[in-house]
């Protein structure tokens, strides 16, 4: 027992004289000698527009089958039975924060030389005002004017309030307004060449896409704040030689993926990443009604199934299909290029909220069919739809009747990988109208 304590002893002993070491040296043994004391601005920004690439656009877990489009076909689980969970929320709440963090940071750094990282800047401050849309859509009310006073500093506050929806819409429009007037003014010197991978530095596009956020954003308050709505969509369809928009496929706002590991198209069949691209088929509401209307953008979005046609599947179903090929799956032209894309707005957008705003009567220099038919052709152009195949479907099923269900109902299709975004148009809209709670779920049975 003497033995036994002394070796105690003598363990302590060691044990203290290690720490006290260690805390002598704490900060230099914990600094990596390989790690930037002070990350460059340009590679803030290059981190926060591929976080927002994996996280928001052209995601399968989730949004996919909350939009209608897509439905589990193996390993049925929580995101089958449309169940919010960490992954399709959690993760997306905190990616939203942190890359507004982010911005926060590169725009304190450069504030001193502001003037030489002007476009820098720009970009950025429109990404945070985006990264807003995209809580306001998700959550409504979030922590809005305390959320980021938590550190020391700035507040050391650990639980902000939470602003109500309706009052921080109002004033990320005015922050994306105060980017558009500046812009309007003019641009920056700085080049920001390959650190932007969405634009590579064209700040006209970006310009561009700080108006078309703004576009859809007043249009998300149409039936809730019809004013504000109106007179911001007036005054970009009023003047858009100061306020430009997007309004071609080579001006989507898209994040173009390098194509070689570990930045790879999410949805390459390959199944990168730990997701298996097999996992999934074609919801069958979303099959059903481009069979219908006879859509020739269903050979993009989906691949035939063994018997020659376009077969959706149910959601929520307890198993899979006994074949998987007995399903349609995502198109190959979705899902065969490494070098793929992530969208985060598409130009055919702008057109679906034109013509949706003549219809609530409000004055963008265009008629509501002429708007849905533009909109409708870069649709199908940015699917491979030769114009001929797209002008019958115009004059066939696709043609415009004078309703705000055609607008949406083409806008769900045109959608497509853009999933969060149809989400929101479904939830706004109750388009598509045949979307159900999962057969498992709460709720039971399929629901017109």
């Amino acid at each position: 027992m003497k033995n036994l304590l002394y070796k105690i002893r003598y363990t302590f002993l060691l044990a203290f004289v290690f720490m006290a070491g260690c805390t002598k040296n704490f900060e230099k043994i914990n600094t990596d000698p390989d790690a930037l004391p002070d990350v460059p601005p340009q590679n803030m920004l290059i981190n926060v527009l591929r976080n927002a690439g994996e996280q928001f656009g052209g995601d399968i877990d989730g949004y996919g089958t909350f939009a209608g489009y897509i439905v589990k076909i193996q390993y049925p689980d929580n995101m089958s039975g449309l169940t919010p969970t960490n992954n399709t929320y959690g993760n997306r709440w905190y990616a939203c924060y942190y890359n507004n963090t982010q911005m926060n940071d590169l725009l304190k750094k450069t504030e001193d030389k502001a003037a030489g990282f002007k476009n820098i800047r720009t970009i950025a401050r429109i990404w945070q005002n985006y990264m807003w849309s995209y809580l306001l859509d998700g959550w409504g009310d979030v922590p809005y004017t305390e959320a980021f006073m938590g550190m020391p500093g700035d507040g050391n506050l650990l639980k902000p309030k939470y602003d109500k929806q309706e009052d921080i819409f109002p004033a990320v429009l005015a922050n994306l307004k105060k980017i558009a007037d500046e812009m309007a003014a003019g641009l920056g010197t700085d080049n920001v060449g390959d650190y932007d991978i969405v634009y590579k530095g064209d700040m006209g596009k970006w310009q561009k896409f700080c108006n078309s956020l703004r576009l859809r954003m007043a249009m998300r308050i149409s039936a809730v704040a019809p004013a504000l709505a109106k007179s911001t969509i007036e005054e970009i369809a009023g003047n858009m030689n100061k306020y430009p928009v997007l309004e071609t496929n080579a001006e989507n706002c898209y994040l173009y993926w390098p194509g070689n590991l570990p930045y790879m198209e999410p949805w390459y069949k390959s199944g990168i990443n730990g997701k298996r691209i097999d996992n999934w088929g074609m919801f069958d509401i979303f099959i059903d009604y481009l069979n219908e209307v006879k859509d020739p953008r269903i050979a993009a979005v989906a691949q035939k199934a063994n018997t020659g046609t376009y077969v959706g599947y149910q959601n929520g179903l307890p198993s899979g299909p006994a074949v998987l090929r007995s399903v349609s799956w995502i198109g190959e032209y979705y899902m065969n290029n490494p070098s793929g894309y992530t969208p985060f707005y598409k130009s055919c957008e702008t057109y679906y909220i034109f013509a949706e705003a003549a219809m609530l009567g409000y004055n963008v220099g265009m008629t509501a069919e002429s708007a849905y038919n533009k909109a409708v052709m870069i649709s199908m152009k940015d699917n491979g739809v030769p114009d001929a195949d797209a002008q019958t479907y115009l004059a066939g099923k696709g043609k415009f009747d004078n309703t705000k269900e055609r607008i949406w109902w083409d806008m769900w299709t045109a959608l497509f990988k853009e999933n969060y975004e149809a989400w929101s148009l479904y939830r706004r809209t109750g388009i598509p109208s045949t979307n159900y709670p999962a057969i498992n779920s709460a709720f039971k049975g399929k629901h017109n």
